[in-house]
Order: C-alpha cells, then structure tokens, then sequence
C-alpha cells in the first residue's frame, strides 16, 4: 500500500507540473516549449539548474515573435531543414537522419551527432538563453536534454520525469534506453570537455 502511494504521489507531481507549465504565459505556438532548469527544480524540489537560461519545443514555424519563445539568444535547431524564423538568434543547426533511432545511443552515428551538439556548450562565450527543439520538441530536443542534464549531474527519475512532460508519444523505457546508452559520462563524451559544459551552463 505504501509503495502505491509513493507512485501515485510521483505522478501526480507530473500532473501538477504539467498543469503549471500549460498555464504559464507560454506560446501555444511552439510545441512542448519550456524552461527545463525549472521544470527539473521543481521536479527535484532542489535548485539544481539556472531559471531563463535552457528552454526547449518543436518546430518554430508557427511563432509570432522572440517573446513568445522568451527571446533566446542561440538556438539549437536538431531538424533537418533550416529554421525559417530565428528572431536574431544566433544558430546552430545539427540535423540527424531518420535512418538513426535517436532513443539508440549506443548507435555510433547518434554518440557522434549528441558529441557535437554537447560540444556547443563548451563555448563560455555562448548567448543564453538558449532554445533547443526539433519538430515536436520530445524525441530529438528529449534525447539532447537529457544528456545535459546527465553531465549536469540531475538523477535519473528527474530526467525521465521531466521528458515525460512532453505532449504526444513519449515513453519511460524510452528516454531510459537513452541514459542508459550513455551512462559512463567520460568515456561517452571523450573529446568532449564536460567540465567546460558544466561551467558554461551553470554559470560557475
């Protein structure tokens, strides 16, 4: 009975985070869009991550204006095709096949795109905020933010918990498959400075 209460507990958390999130003045315009360092504190109930800094979505195609998308100052786009609205922004586009099964990290292709885009943050003159997304904002963006947050050294639950904020398909097993995959962090990301990531996106 107690462990059923405890389960029921977590996912009413995530229900009340979603709640928040939906209700929070953010665009309709941009699917799945949110500030990830609050939605991991509030998960954690610590304050793990900076607020303002790291937000994620989909495809921007529908979005009005820079405010509507809390006017980051770089955005990550992991789509194919090239962003048509970027609010002056600057860009870094990192496309991966759809031959690849991104959850897969294991795949040598899907470590060499996450290497690359990972290497970005080690850049100390890097512009926040930064916006992370792809076309709905959950596989792609969901696959990347959690290999941040696992160099940010956030607990595992945490990372699924908050991927599975995302509206549409999104699975426990599969984010887990994806943390997993990369689970000795220095031998994983090697070329890769994480030190340098951390100090960047923590502001240390």
């Amino acid at each position: 009975m107690q462990k059923f209460s405890l389960v029921s507990k977590r996912f009413t958390l995530v229900g009340l985070m979603k709640i928040r999130l939906m209700t929070k003045d953010f665009t309709s315009n941009c699917v799945n869009f949110r500030d990830f360092g609050e939605s991991v504190n509030i998960l954690s109930a610590n304050s793990l991550l900076p607020i303002g800094k790291l937000f994620r979505g989909g495809k921007l195609n529908s979005v009005l204006s820079a405010n509507e998308i809390c006017n980051p100052n770089t955005i990550i786009n992991l789509r194919r095709s090239k962003d048509n609205k970027v609010f002056g922004a600057q860009v870094y586009d990192f496309p991966i096949s759809n031959d690849y099964e991104k959850y897969d990290t294991t795949n040598p292709k899907v470590r060499q795109w996450l290497n690359r885009v990972v290497r970005i943050f080690e850049n100390q003159c890097l512009l926040y905020p930064i916006l992370i997304h792809c076309t709905s904002g959950k596989d792609r963006t969901g696959v990347v933010v959690s290999a941040l947050l696992k160099i940010l050294e956030v607990p595992d639950k945490v990372i699924i918990e908050e991927y599975l904020l995302s509206e549409g398909e999104v699975k426990a097993e599969w984010i887990k498959q994806a943390i997993t995959g990369m689970s000795n962090l220095s031998e994983y990301f090697r070329g890769t400075n994480i030190k340098k990531v951390k100090i960047s996106i923590l502001g240390l």
